[in-house]
């Protein structure tokens, strides 16, 4: 017994002194080249290390540096660029034969360029295909004994990326995007078969990304085609941070995404969830209060890098809009090509996104009732993309906001009731949103207990308003209007606008079939909408037709020079006198 134990312990000594002398007595910074070779011949890139060390407590060869040279079609600069890597290896060989016989591969916070040049293709689209080619080519001969490898094969039992960098950006430009705490971690990995791959990484402003599947084998012409099958996972990326879109542009939210990524043939599909939060689309605009989410399902050609969105549905609460299209990289931005439909869409469901795109309800009205329909473009590069369409309101009620109250300041409609609520019958526009604002064209709205409001204007990055309309009137309304001017004040005032009013009332009560028209003007924010008199400007003239019913109502009406003169004229020329000086 003591025997034995004296042997163990004999045993255990001079395990412990050849863990501590044999790393001493090993040579190891000469297998360097040999390890260069084998590395630089296996990605078909220049692999560097720094001086080697050897552990044989943890059984791996540890390197000071490691550099990775990019494609000189790229840069001249460093593709990776790492303070240290540790190289797993089996020890009994390494000290009895000096054979290197790679377990595992672990680079500590390494720093990667991804560069893509102007026709779309990557600068690690050429890392491994030579040497999967070579391997791939051997494989009929291959009676080799397992875990040998010849000059250009590689397997790795386990390969480990910490706490890395990667700088994204495009030869072009010396813009880059920047991402923290990358990891990787891979395991049985070889060129020429599949194998399981995650990959971690934090995302500006306190996003994650997650990838998590299967990889391979290494696509020997292009290593950017290698098929891949994973499950990718992205919660809470700040777009306005990614240096992807202009911050600048106004576009901005959280994007969360749960999606199913398969690669095969150069071809990619991904099928899943989006959810946008705090959307924000245009400068004026601010975060809507409501998530879109997108069931989408789209598919990639990586060789022409061109994308097609397949039919997928655009939800805000219970609305439902389809949407799809085309869209491809340029430089530094992505093209989009997408067409947006969507009827009985719910109005209040739709106006939490409304801040989104720079219209603000004015405050303490709501939309209560009414359904949208709506059909657009959306078209351009995703920093200053242009959607443009039209867009309808039906049966709707905009719940606190008295209209006749708010359009007393034009004196013509001085008086006018309209009620607390204003409802909407139809209300349809012709939109143009870039941005640097909104502008909407054939501008029509039936407004039951007013008439027709028509009209065009625009609504600029800081909300403000610019509209010329004119408020057409039913004849009973007209009545009420002229009535109301009059008691204003109307023509007795003297005031143009005034005039205008009372003979616009009195044309409008005298039976004109057209019912009153008055123009007038919307500015303020839409939050604070101001209603002024159009004094004989563009919204007078554009319905100039329509005043032709109040002929008769200035007999007599005679130019300076004596003639009979127009009524029209007779009116639009009240706005043109210069007033006596006192």
């Amino acid at each position: 017994m003591n025997r034995t134990l004296r042997t163990i312990l004999i045993v255990v000594a001079v395990l412990v002194v050849l863990l501590i002398v044999a790393p001493f007595l090993i040579p190891v910074d000469k297998f360097r080249p040999t390890i260069e070779e084998k590395a630089s011949a296996a990605i078909g890139r220049k692999v560097t290390l720094g001086q080697l060390s050897l552990s044989l407590l943890s059984g791996s060869l540890s390197a000071e540096t490691l550099a990775v040279g990019d494609d000189p079609k790229f840069s001249k600069s460093s593709f990776l660029t790492a303070k240290s890597v540790k190289v797993g290896v089996e020890v009994m060989p390494l000290i009895f034969s000096k054979t290197v016989n790679v377990t595992g591969i672990t680079i500590d916070t390494p720093e990667v360029t991804l560069l893509r040049n102007p026709a779309g293709v990557w600068n690690y689209s050429s890392l491994g295909g030579s040497a999967a080619k070579s391997e791939q080519a051997a494989k009929p001969a291959a009676s080799a004994p397992a875990g040998s490898s010849s000059a250009t094969g590689v397997s790795v039992k386990k390969f480990e990326l910490k706490d890395g960098r990667i700088n994204i950006g495009s030869t072009n430009s010396q813009k880059r995007s920047t991402y923290e705490h990358v990891d990787v971690t891979a395991a049985d990995v070889s060129l020429t078969s599949r194998f399981p791959v995650t990959v971690t990484v934090d995302l500006p402003g306190g996003g994650k990304f997650k990838l998590d599947g299967t990889a391979g084998p290494v696509d020997e012409a292009d290593s950017s085609l290698t098929p891949l099958d994973a499950k990718l996972t992205v919660s809470g990326l700040n777009l306005a941070s990614t240096g992807f879109v202009d911050a600048g542009a106004g576009l901005g939210g959280l994007l969360d995404l749960d999606a199913r990524l398969a690669s095969q043939n150069g071809e990619a599909e991904t099928k899943g969830t989006a959810k946008l939060s705090k959307a924000q689309l245009v400068a004026g605009g601010s975060p809507a209060s409501e998530p879109v989410t997108v069931d989408f399902n789209t598919k990639y050609n990586l060789r022409k890098n061109a994308g097609v969105l397949n039919p997928s549905t655009l939800k805000i609460g219970t609305a439902a809009a389809h949407i799809n299209g085309t869209y491809q990289p340029e430089g530094e931005e992505t093209v989009l090509h997408l067409k947006v439909a969507g009827e009985n869409l719910p109005a209040k469901d739709l106006e939490s996104f409304l801040p989104a795109l720079g219209i603000h309800l004015p405050k303490g009205a709501s939309l209560q009732a009414g359904n949208f329909n709506t059909n657009l473009d959306v078209a351009g590069p995703t920093n200053k993309l242009v959607i443009t369409g039209n867009v309808g309101l039906l049966s709707a009620k905009l719940a606190g906001f008295d209209l006749g109250s708010k359009m007393s300041a034009v004196a013509s409609l001085a008086g006018l009731k309209t009620g607390k609520d204003l409802d909407i019958e139809k209300l349809t526009t012709d939109l143009h949103m870039a941005p640097t604002g909104i502008q909407a064209q054939n501008f029509i709205a039936v407004v039951p207990t007013l008439g027709n409001l028509t009209g065009a204007g625009t609504i600029d990055a800081k909300n403000n308003l610019d509209f010329k309309m004119v408020a057409t009137l039913a004849k009973e309304k007209a009545a009420q209007a002229a009535s109301g001017g009059s008691s204003a004040g109307g023509a007795a005032s003297g005031n143009p606008a005034d005039l205008l009013g009372g003979l616009l009332g009195k044309a409008g009560g005298g039976g004109c079939k057209s019912g009153l028209a008055v123009p007038f003007q919307i500015q303020g924010t839409t939050a604070d909408p101001k209603f002024i008199p159009d004094v004989g400007g563009l919204a007078a003239g554009m319905f100039k037709s329509q005043l032709g019913c109040a002929a008769g109502i200035i007999p007599g009406a005679k130019s300076q020079s004596g003639q009979a003169q127009d009524p029209i004229s007779a009116i639009t020329g009240l706005f043109g006198k210069k007033k006596k000086p006192q």
